[in-house]
């Protein structure tokens, strides 16, 4: 019984502090003025899954959502702005219109932006899985976020988006960064 209060005693203790550790992440990446990075995507549709490389950046201006591969689409850019989602080509720009059964842009949703998940959310449940700590956010109640990351500077590694009661969106990030300008995408 000792061994079993004293484990439970460790667990809240390194729960309080993915809480904190994830509070910390939501300040800093709140006052970034910008964020960029590179997310290899997989998205489950119903009869379907497809893949990506997707770059993200977004600044004060907003954000913006390039395909880096695969190659057919390479240079493909959504931009993101208040209510309205749009894939822009060559000067061509088409709406994208819903990509899910809940209405979900996925390309918007699927990947961590500033305002997506931690500024309208709230974290449902938080701990540390495989050596990094897992927040599981819930922005509205359509649909949840896990969200993977390194405990030494809260670096988002992975992300998870579930809708209809399973995950329809798997995207590894990498090339995370908070800075004070946007980097500029190229698009091809």
């Amino acid at each position: 019984p000792l061994l079993a209060i004293v484990c439970l005693l460790l667990t809240g203790c390194a729960g309080r502090e993915v809480e904190k550790a994830y509070a910390g992440f939501s300040e800093r990446v709140n006052a970034a003025q910008s964020l960029t990075f590179t997310a290899n995507v997989r998205a489950e549709y119903e009869h379907k899954t497809a893949k990506f490389t997707l770059s993200y950046t977004e600044d004060d201006s907003g954000g913006a959502v390039t395909v880096l591969a695969p190659e057919l689409i390479a240079g493909v850019t959504a931009r993101v702005e208040p209510g309205s989602t749009v894939l822009q080509y060559d000067g061509v720009v088409l709406d994208t219109g819903s990509l899910d059964s809940l209405g979900q842009r996925r390309m918007h949703h699927g990947l961590l932006g500033r305002g997506q998940f931690h500024k309208s959310g709230h974290l449902d449940s938080y701990g540390e899985e495989d050596g990094l700590y897992v927040c599981r956010l819930e922005p509205n109640d359509e649909y949840r976020v896990a969200v993977w990351f390194e405990p030494d500077g809260m670096v988002p590694q992975r992300a998870e988006l579930e809708s209809g009661g399973r995950v329809t969106v798997i995207a590894e990030i990498s090339g995370w960064t908070e800075g004070t300008a946007a980097a500029e995408t190229e698009t091809e």
